[in-house]
């Protein structure tokens, strides 16, 4: 059974061919349908399956990138606070009831950006040597409240509906272990959790919005398990039986089937019943509707003729650097020359924004035997974070004066109906909660993008006093946004320009930079807020 999935929209899609899909930032092995093959006779070999889930998104998908052809809209507001949380469904039922199935009609149904598969079988609690043993004899209840590591699951699944990131661990059902390596998971716009005991916790039963209760006859749902546990978990089948009689029939009777009065819908026949999907979908979108937010109209209408905040640094506007901002906002600048310029000012903009981070004494001996007080880094890591493609174009001159510095990308572009900065693609480093972050964008007019992208930041624990915003040129508008919505943030650029016109181009401007950069075309109804398609 799948643990973690996501979807998204594509346009071009052939009937049928539409399945949940994990993260962008990678995927598992796996199925996601209980509904397996006839049982052969002959028992293949034992095949080693984990909590994960094969990703077959509607993406674009290159060498080294995934990316979602529908975004994420924006789940907080124009102060930078999360504004609405993810609309959480449960799913319960018996073992084998087909849970997974409804749950991937529903999402099919949905057919919503950014919706997260969260499975109960991820958060099995880690058994002791003799539990092991009992497990490998079919002698351990799976299919007791106690088996479950409740208060993980509660915390992880309140962390995913805050719009947090969050570490799913991944089971192995043949080795009845988690395996080293856990599962990062974020960005849910819809979070449909299942599981044989997803009423039975109290905690868990509060973050629910929706509760579902899929009832499936336990004939059929003994056949299910047979094929699967055969099938796919590689055990015999009178361990099955064994299992089934001792566990799992009574364990329903008395935890699971109880539980069918707390729920808000009851689905007889599991995936078959399109009638109750129908209606289970139609609730989802009236809800997510009453959600929608409108952020770029808000900063637009937001923080004028304010002085601009402290938390600015502007580079000294020296006869060099005014020289070259005559040179790339010259709209009759060759390629060549705007990206030389463009290279020199990204160096110098770069080398001022490491003087804002953390710094103590540092005492070393020069080769003539004196000592020598200096200075050294004071932290643990500094990783840069751009956002793409332009914010990519800043990349070399991080690395040329940070060595070994770790790179992550977020990908964000402007929704062309409704206006607003969408969510496609993000790759972060592990463990970025613990560095300085330097997040790198060459222009911002409203702020649009940037708020989007030090959300994300925000959502993977990156302490708000750790972020540094570079950018070549920014909009007063786009200032007073950032700065207002998130205070600590530091912002460094090169200049600032007083306007932004009705198509959110900063006024007088420098263009489409990513298109002048790398020779493109723009759109005719550019942002400079909006990030292009990425090159490759």
């Amino acid at each position: 059974m799948s643990a973690v999935c996501r979807e998204g929209r594509i346009p071009a899609m052939e009937p049928g061919d539409r399945s949940p899909a994990r993260a962008a930032s990678g995927g598992g092995e796996g199925s996601l349908d209980r509904l397996l093959p006839a049982v052969n006779t002959t028992l293949s070999p034992r095949k080693r399956t984990t909590s994960q889930c094969k990703s077959e998104p509607p993406l674009l998908r290159t060498s080294k990138r995934t990316i979602y052809t529908a975004g994420r809209p924006p789940w907080y507001n124009e102060h930078g606070a999360q504004s609405k949380e993810a609309f959480v469904i449960g799913l319960c039922g018996g073992s084998a009831s087909g849970k997974t199935t409804v749950a991937r009609k529903i999402i099919e149904a949905l057919d919503v950006p950014w919706v997260v598969l969260l499975s109960m079988d991820s958060f099995y609690k880690v058994l002791s040597k003799e539990e092991q043993e009992l497990a490998a004899s079919n002698d351990y209840n799976f299919d007791h409240p106690d088996a479950f590591d409740f208060v993980l699951l509660s915390h992880t699944l309140r962390k995913l509906k805050q719009g947090k990131s969050v570490k799913i661990p991944v089971y192995d059902f043949t080795t009845h272990g988690r395996q080293k390596e856990w599962k990062i998971v974020y960005g849910a716009s819809v979070i449909i959790f299942e599981g044989i005991m997803s009423f039975a916790d109290k905690e868990l039963l509060k973050l629910l919005d929706m509760k579902i209760f899929v009832d499936t006859d336990s004939d059929i749902r003994l056949v299910r398990r047979l094929r699967r546990d055969i099938m796919e978990r590689g055990r015999d089948i009178e361990g099955v039986i064994k299992q089934y009689n001792k566990f799992v029939k009574p364990a329903f009777e008395q935890y699971i089937e109880p539980t069918m009065r707390l729920a808000d819908i009851v689905v007889p026949r599991g995936g078959g019943n399109m009638v109750a999907i129908d209606l289970i979908v139609q609730h989802v979108h009236s809800q997510l509707e009453e959600r929608e937010l409108s952020v770029r109209a808000a900063l637009a209408s937001a923080h004028q003729a304010q002085p601009l905040p402290q938390t600015l640094s502007v580079l000294e506007n020296t006869p060099q650097v005014r020289g070259m901002h005559t040179i790339i906002r010259n709209k009759d600048t060759n390629r060549d020359e705007f990206i030389f310029y463009s290279k020199r000012l990204m160096r110098l903009l770069i080398e001022r924004a490491l003087s804002f981070l953390p710094s103590q004494v540092r005492v070393v001996q020069t080769p003539q035997g004196q000592d020598y007080e200096g200075r050294t880094f004071h932290g643990k890591r500094i990783t840069g974070v751009s956002i793409l493609r332009a914010g990519e174009t800043m990349e070399p001159a991080l690395r040329a004066v940070c060595k070994d510095v770790r790179i992550g990308k977020i990908l964000i572009q402007t929704n062309q109906d409704t206006g607003e900065p969408e969510l496609h693609y993000l790759r972060l480093p592990k463990d970025i909660s613990e560095d300085h972050v330097i997040l790198m964008d060459c222009t911002v007019s409203t702020g649009a993008a940037a708020m989007m992208a030090v959300r994300v930041l925000l959502d993977h624990d990156v302490q708000e006093d750790k972020i540094l915003l570079v950018s070549l040129l920014m909009a007063e508008m786009g200032v007073h946004s950032v700065a207002y919505a998130f205070p600590q943030v530091k912002i460094i650029t090169t200049a600032v320009d007083k306007k932004v016109n009705d198509l959110f181009h900063i006024i007088p401007g420098i263009g489409n930079f990513g298109d002048r950069y790398f020779g493109t075309d723009a759109p005719p109804d550019w942002s400079d807020d909006d990030m292009d398609e990425p090159s490759y």
